[in-house]
């Protein structure tokens, strides 16, 4: 494609970097990603997906913008208090990159909606904040052979790792085979969160999504990061693929979203 002269300004940076140049810039604008949740972890994302010109984002969320969003979703602001998050989001990224197209999914994700949503994207971003919404997510991709990249964070930690299970484990069910029982695990809402935390955790997402868009190096497919913010520190973990996982196991027994 040939750029205009705004556009060569305004990615320059990438089209100065080897592994990216004109070509990847151009898969870039021409790439399609569905981010789910706009909220603490969707908003660097989305935000970092738009300055890097990622050509459509879709953002399904139902919520919409409260004064207790504003210490860590930073893709809202104080005056769009009570509009809706993806609308929120629409007016962040205009804001930010006209070559972006947002489109928002005003609805609350669910087995109904998912299949028609993901057939519209080349890759899925998960931001969501309950372990329903995750696995349903994983689910569908691996049915509808997406790439799925996640990440998750509580208090001062993070966790953030690529899913390629249509193509080779593992899948999400690998790591957590089934969903922690109600109130084993604190929400955000209860337990809370630094601010900053999901800054971090969204930025590393936005950067492993850019990474797969341009098939530039070392995927997360198989590994695990995790971020602990008190001491500063990161560890990477491998994931194996379980032979026993119900879904992309050697002999599964999850056939399709209904179960």
């Amino acid at each position: 494609m040939d750029f205009t002269e705004n556009q060569i300004q305004r990615y320059a940076r990438h089209i100065l970097l080897p592994e990216v140049g004109g070509v990847g810039q151009e898969k870039l604008l021409k790439a399609r990603v569905l981010v789910v949740g706009a909220g603490g972890l969707g908003s660097p994302l989305i935000l970092y997906l738009a300055a890097a010109g990622v050509g459509t984002i879709g953002v399904i969320d139902h919520d919409s913008v409260d004064l207790s969003n504003l210490q860590r979703q930073i893709l809202h602001t104080t005056a769009r208090i009570g509009l809706p998050k993806v609308y929120s989001a629409q007016a962040g990224v205009a804001a930010i990159n006209p070559d972006v197209k947002l489109i928002a999914h005003k609805e609350r994700l669910s087995v109904h909606n998912i299949e028609s949503l993901l057939a519209s994207y080349d890759i899925v971003a998960d931001g969501s904040d309950n372990f329903a919404t995750r696995f349903l997510v994983n689910d569908a991709c691996f049915f509808a052979k997406k790439t799925l990249v996640s990440a998750a964070v509580l208090r001062f930690d993070g966790q953030l790792a690529t899913y390629k299970s249509h193509v080779r484990g593992p899948c999400y069910r690998c790591l957590y085979p089934e969903e922690p029982a109600a109130g084993q695990i604190p929400t955000c809402a209860e337990a809370g969160i630094l601010g900053a935390v999901a800054g971090v955790m969204g930025t590393l997402q936005a950067t492993e999504v850019l990474k797969e868009i341009l098939g530039i190096g070392e995927s997360m497919a198989g590994r695990l990061m995790i971020y602990d913010a008190l001491s500063t520190s990161t560890r990477v973990v491998k994931v194996n693929r379980d032979h026993a996982c119900a879904l992309c196991g050697d002999a599964p027994t999850i056939k399709d979203l209904s179960k």
